[in-house]
């Protein structure tokens, strides 16, 4: 029997290779930028670079991907989301070559941000396209499983970096993308559905203005955390300086790159705020846990990986189980309940001694890890049925800007706390307990707006 297309979604067999294409795609991102986190020593050690610089692995790859996440997603909108997703896996496999191949640490940085740039390419359009995948009944799951997906891909990220660096250089971690990448970009082009386009030309001078702006923003942010505060005024001068301009810039704009006509809407605005809380909150615990398991609890480096990857492996249960759930009850209990549960399991593993057991602190991080599963998939499907019909690209845009804008925050926010503190590892978990319960309340204010069950 043919798959049935109705109203606003895809029926059917068609509805399930679509999903699959993205599912593929999005784990492409999430498990790349998983994997490279594990290869970082072997990295500085090969390419004779101190430990510290080897961070720009990471850096260069988020920070491209925060710079042009809302400019590519209004590209998006322009050329179609399917072929963005495309273009994006197509750059992604170009940079996996070219990261393999590289010689030097400054090879290894330009290629990654090219992958950060073709993992903004996908990430930007991933929940619009799901929204045309999934009817408006139907929407929640769809997201429960893409929330299924950055699960999975965090949980195995650290797994599969370990068995490749215990038997191949660390280029290999960036080669073993090409296969997953092909697959990826036969299914998105033989699945993904065709979506309304939008007949305004990209305006080329608010897409400058908004990468300049987020990237002179972030690396200013960056020096003043690390104590260059003459160089962090001049950057975050620069970046406040292009954020006016923009701003100025599109005031008469239809469809603003940077969407602050949506932000205006203040069921999108909770959510897209209590998004961004939900994940400073995870990266304070994510970023520090290690240094409070070799600190703290004087566990091996060995271990550390087992004794962390509970967390995602309750994001990733629980993001698959809410999805019978999201569509039926009102976000505003869901995220309340995932975002407070999330801020008691990490209360539950600061107020842990010194002599705990691995299952104490194992199980403690299930918990909190479920609870942030529960908090996402209902979260971002407030954001994208508030938008209105056409700017789903947009609301796709903010719903990861909120993703990788928190990870950012947090990042720098744990640097902050590890340069002036001397227990900055258990003042991490305080942080990430306190801003949980944060998210929690400003989720839970959805409740006496208008459309708290949306």
């Amino acid at each position: 029997m043919e798959p049935r297309q109705q109203g606003d979604g895809l029926y059917g067999w068609e509805r399930a290779k679509a999903m699959l294409a993205v599912a593929l795609a999005v784990l492409l991102s999430v498990l790349d930028y998983a994997v490279a986190n594990v290869a970082l020593p072997n990295i500085a050690h090969d390419l004779h670079i101190a430990s510290s610089q080897s961070i720009w692995v990471i850096n260069a790859y988020q920070l491209a991907s925060l710079a042009m996440l809302l400019p590519l997603a209004s590209i998006g909108a322009r050329i179609g989301f399917a072929r963005m997703c495309r273009l994006g896996i197509a750059i992604f496999l170009v940079a996996s070559v070219l990261c393999a191949l590289s010689q030097n640490l400054l090879e290894l940085a330009l290629a990654r941000a090219l992958q950060g740039i073709g993992g903004a390419s996908i990430m930007s359009v991933a929940i619009a396209l799901i929204r045309f995948i999934y009817p408006r009944h139907l929407l929640g799951k769809g997201l429960a499983l893409n929330g299924l997906v950055v699960g999975t891909g965090v949980a195995l990220g650290p797994t599969i970096g370990s068995l490749v660096m215990a038997v191949a250089p660390w280029p290999w971690i960036f080669w073993i993308n090409v296969p997953l990448g092909g697959m990826a970009l036969l299914m998105a082009s033989l699945a993904l559905p065709i979506t309304p386009r939008s007949d305004r030309a990209v305006d080329v001078k608010a897409v400058l203005l908004t990468i300049a702006a987020f990237t002179f923003t972030v690396i200013g942010v960056d020096d003043a955390v690390h104590g260059g505060l003459l160089s962090a005024l001049v950057l975050s001068g620069v970046g406040i300086v292009c954020w006016i301009a923009l701003l100025r810039h599109q005031r008469r704009s239809a469809e603003p790159i940077v969407p602050v006509d949506l932000l205006a809407l203040p069921s999108f605005l909770i959510a897209f705020i209590v998004g961004m809380t939900g994940f400073v909150a995870s990266n304070f615990f994510i970023i520090a846990m290690p240094f409070t398991l070799e600190t703290v609890f004087h566990r091996p480096v060995t271990v550390t990986g087992f004794l962390i990857t509970p967390w995602a492996v309750g994001v990733a249960m629980m993001s698959f189980l809410i999805g019978r759930w999201t569509d039926r009850i009102p976000a505003t209990l869901l995220s309340s309940l995932g975002l407070a549960i999330t801020g008691t399991g990490f209360a539950l593993l600061w107020l842990l001694p010194a002599d705990a057991s691995n299952f104490d602190i194992i199980w403690r991080s299930l918990l909190a890890g479920s609870g942030f599963g529960m908090f996402q998939p209902p979260n971002n499907r407030v954001m994208m049925l508030a938008a209105p019909r056409g700017r789903e690209g947009s609301a796709s845009g903010l719903v990861s800007v909120a993703r990788l804008g928190g990870q950012t925050l947090g990042a720098l926010l744990v640097a902050s706390v590890f340069r002036f503190s001397t227990h900055a590892s258990t003042l991490c978990l305080v942080c990430a307990m306190l801003i949980a319960w944060l998210g929690a309340s400003l989720s839970l204010a959805r409740a006496f707006g208008g459309r708290s069950r949306a």
